[in-house]
C-alpha cells in the first residue's frame, strides 16, 4: 500500500569536505547544475514538503562524517518520515525517491542489483534509534545492521555511483 507523502522531511547530506576530489561537493556543477540544487529539486519533485540541506543546517564538524550530519539532518527535520539523499549521488532521482516513499514499512532503503543505497526513507519513531547508532561515514548502515528486521528494500533503476575524485566527475560530466 503507498504511503501520503505529506508530512515528507527530506534530507540532502552534503556536509562532506570532498577530500578525495579536492573540495566540498555541494557547489559542484554536473549537467549545467549545482549538485545540492538538483538534489533539492529532485527531492521537492518527489513530493517532500520539506528538505532540510547541509547548506541551511550547517555541520560544524563535517570531519566527524555522514553520521553527524544525518544526526543533525534528522535533528532539523520536522516531518513524520524522512527521505535521506546523498549530494553526490546524480543518478538517483525523484523516480527513486518516489519509490521508496511508496512502501508502507518503517524503514526503507534502495536497491540497485546487489547493492543497498540511497534514498533511504524512515519513520521518525525510529530517528531516534538511528541518530544513535550513527557514526562517521555510516549513516544508517548500523541501524540496518542491528535492526535487519526493520529493513524493507525496494528494487530500483538508477546509478547509484557517487562523486569522490576526479574521475568519477569526468564520468558524470561527459
Amino acid at each position: 500500500m503507498a504511503r501520503d507523502t505529506s508530512g515528507v522531511s527530506g534530507i540532502v547530506l552534503a556536509a562532506g569536505a570532498g577530500t578525495r576530489l579536492g573540495g566540498p561537493k555541494a557547489e559542484l556543477v554536473v549537467a549545467g547544475q549545482r549538485l545540492i540544487d538538483r538534489a533539492v529539486g529532485e527531492l521537492r519533485r518527489a513530493g517532500c514538503a520539506e528538505v532540510v540541506a547541509a547548506v541551511v543546517v550547517v555541520n560544524p564538524d563535517p570531519d566527524r562524517g555522514m553520521g553527524s550530519s544525518l544526526r543533525l539532518g534528522l535533528a532539523a527535520a520536522s516531518g513524520d518520515r524522512a527521505v535521506i539523499v546523498l549530494v553526490d549521488t546524480p543518478g538517483i532521482g525523484a523516480d527513486q525517491v518516489r519509490q521508496v516513499l511508496a512502501v508502507d514499512a518503517p524503514f526503507v532503503t534502495a536497491r540497485y542489483g546487489a547493492r543497498r543505497g540511497h534514498p533511504v526513507a524512515i519513520d521518525r519513531p525510529l530517528w531516534t534509534e538511528v541518530a544513535a547508532l550513527a557514526e562517521g561515514d555510516q549513516g544508517a548502515r548500523p541501524f540496518m545492521r542491528a535492526r535487519p528486521e526493520l529493513v524493507t528494500e525496494v528494487a530500483c533503476a538508477g546509478d547509484p555511483a557517487d562523486i569522490d575524485t576526479p574521475e568519477d566527475l569526468a564520468r558524470w560530466a561527459g
